[in-house]
């Protein structure tokens, strides 16, 4: 992904209000993210932990942001597992949240969302590229997609997601 700047991301935002993407926080690491490993930005807001944003690019190469609802903590099995459904990688049960999104426009005004289960962390580009290790007792499966493969595979489930938000 290309670089973003803070203004970029802040105007990108299509289902919240202005105030809103003006008073969010960026990642505390923003000025040392590694871009170049990035297939969409991702991250749970600093200032407001229950509150997480998400930031790509359409077809076109402009910036697309969605802010997301993170679930409250809750108690989850150690033994059981969970798969993002944006990279497919699976995760210890707390690894993977329900996000939820408020629609774009008057249909997320009057309150309708749609949810997504994601790496908690936002992190799928970097598990992808085997950056980062998912906390999975039993291990990770082993696929035989090449990393290309896998990362079109994801950037196709986002895309999706993103549909259902501003379509």
């Amino acid at each position: 992904m290309d670089p973003l700047t803070e203004q970029q991301i802040r105007s990108s935002f299509v289902n919240c209000t202005k105030g809103e993407a003006a008073r969010l926080k960026l990642p505390l690491d923003f000025s040392e993210l590694p871009w170049e490993a990035l297939d969409f930005l991702g991250w749970v807001d600093p200032g407001a932990p229950l509150r997480a944003h998400l930031v790509r690019r359409d077809t076109d190469g402009t910036p697309v942001g969605i802010t997301l609802r993170v679930p409250g903590t809750s108690r989850t099995s150690a033994l059981k597992s969970s798969v993002c459904q944006i990279c497919l990688t699976g995760h210890a049960a707390s690894g993977v949240s329900l996000l939820v999104a408020p629609l774009a426009g008057a249909r997320g005004r009057e309150g309708n969302t749609v949810g997504i289960y994601v790496c908690a962390d936002l992190a799928c580009s970097l598990y992808l590229r085997g950056k980062r290790q998912p906390k999975l007792r039993a291990g990770r499966y082993e696929e035989t997609l090449t990393l290309a493969e896998k990362i079109d595979r994801a950037r196709t489930n986002l895309d999706a997601f993103t549909a259902r938000i501003t379509g």
